[in-house]
């Protein structure tokens, strides 16, 4: 994809950055003009993927999470979580609805579950110990296109 606007950020594995992830992603998508359900979408994927490197990638202590967003003309916006911590061993099992590695927590194991239904299509690339990749994509449709006009 060949993007007209890209974003990167890096940011300690912290519980209350994900809602500073959030947050930048939705501001740089905002030339894009999108509605507000499109951007209610990109900002809980966004969420819910940074919640599981602060919460599964780093459980000793925190590390990194990288952010990168990018965009083409057409509007397909494209978003990378990236972190470098314990990775995950079984990616098929970990994308299962209410599959969590997290102990005596109160998780849902319902991440990934919830990032494809916002989005139009999940990827997510991963190796023990080196750290996990999660590829968010979305297109969002101006919002002239998105709202029926009336007659």
């Amino acid at each position: 994809m060949e993007f007209v606007n890209e974003m990167r950020l890096e940011f300690r594995a912290l519980a209350e950055n994900e809602a500073f992830a959030r947050l930048a992603v939705s501001g740089f998508l905002l030339p894009l003009d999108p509605t507000l359900e499109a951007l209610a979408d990109v900002k809980t994927a966004v969420s819910e993927a940074v919640t599981n490197a602060v919460v599964h990638a780093y459980p000793d202590e925190p590390g990194t999470v990288r952010l990168r967003a990018g965009y083409d003309a057409d509007g397909t916006v494209e978003i990378d979580v990236i972190d470098r911590g314990r990775g995950i061993e079984d990616v098929e099992k970990a994308r299962q609805p209410f599959f969590t590695t997290a102990d005596g927590d109160e998780r849902s194991g319902m991440g990934f579950t919830v990032m494809e239904s916002f989005m139009d299509r999940v990827s997510v690339r991963s190796a023990p110990g080196k750290g996990t990749t999660v590829r968010l994509y979305k297109r969002i449709a101006p919002r002239d296109e998105a709202v029926p006009r009336r007659a």
